[in-house]
């Protein structure tokens, strides 16, 4: 069954949006894996806008389900995840700058640095993935190096899906079957959310992943937390 990782990035914003803490990213964590999320995503940036370094250190150990970072590898979020040894890194090509990830690798142009960021992390026994488009050229040269898993970057999709859902599901099909064929898992995310989930896991069955931050935060605003986690589950079972 796919998992469902729970991106707290947005708890921690709104608890830095005031100071203080709350709301406490700790308990959030602790609760989401209580409430049945699979694993709990964290993106930490260099200006800590969200999840800070110190959010990361004080998180992993109340993990018990599974701990996945993604980011930029640049020195110091390498040393970082080194340190924390999360199950998971999932390797991003944020600008500095950038307000949310906003496109996958050129793995292409960058095959030579992602394979040894790649083997860094799996001499350590952390799983990799690569966070990349459709593309066809991305998807193969991802796989050559050495990944464990690449993670599609689905707001395209998302953002086509209410026009022609079967029209934006079909290059991330293709990059899926590309992808398992070539030795992959697949994770996904990026604007995934309750109107999209069901029919991207209906076409993909096989993806072993999906973190999902913004629209769950979101939604649990009014929902609830609890509530909304068993309903995202629920996409991912029916």
């Amino acid at each position: 069954m796919t998992k469902l990782s729970v991106n707290i990035n947005k708890i921690a914003t709104l608890r830095n949006a005031r100071g203080g803490n709350i709301p406490n990213v700790l308990n959030a964590a602790i609760n989401c894996q209580v409430y049945g999320a699979d694993g709990i995503t964290v993106h930490p940036r260099p200006d800590e806008r969200h999840i800070r370094y110190k959010d990361v250190l004080e998180i992993r150990p109340i993990i018990r389900t599974e701990f996945n970072i993604e980011g930029n590898p640049s020195e110091s979020f390498i040393d970082l995840v080194l340190s924390v040894k999360p199950h998971q890194v999932t390797l991003v090509p944020d600008r500095h700058d950038a307000i949310t990830s906003n496109a996958g690798w050129d793995t292409v142009k960058y095959r030579s640095f992602l394979t040894d960021i790649v083997s860094t992390f799996k001499k350590a026994g952390i799983r990799t993935s690569i966070f990349v488009d459709s593309d066809t050229a991305n998807i193969e040269n991802a796989a050559l190096t050495g990944t464990d898993r690449v993670e599609l970057y689905t707001e395209p999709y998302a953002s086509a899906f209410s026009t022609n859902a079967a029209e934006a599901v079909k290059p991330f099909v293709r990059a899926a079957l590309i992808a398992r064929d070539a030795g992959l898992g697949i994770n996904a995310g990026h604007d995934l959310n309750l109107d999209n989930l069901a029919y991207l896991h209906k076409n993909i069955p096989w993806i072993m992943e999906v973190s999902i931050g913004h629209a769950l935060i979101a939604d649990a605003l009014y929902m609830g937390l609890e509530n909304t986690i068993r309903m995202y589950k629920r996409l991912l079972s029916d």
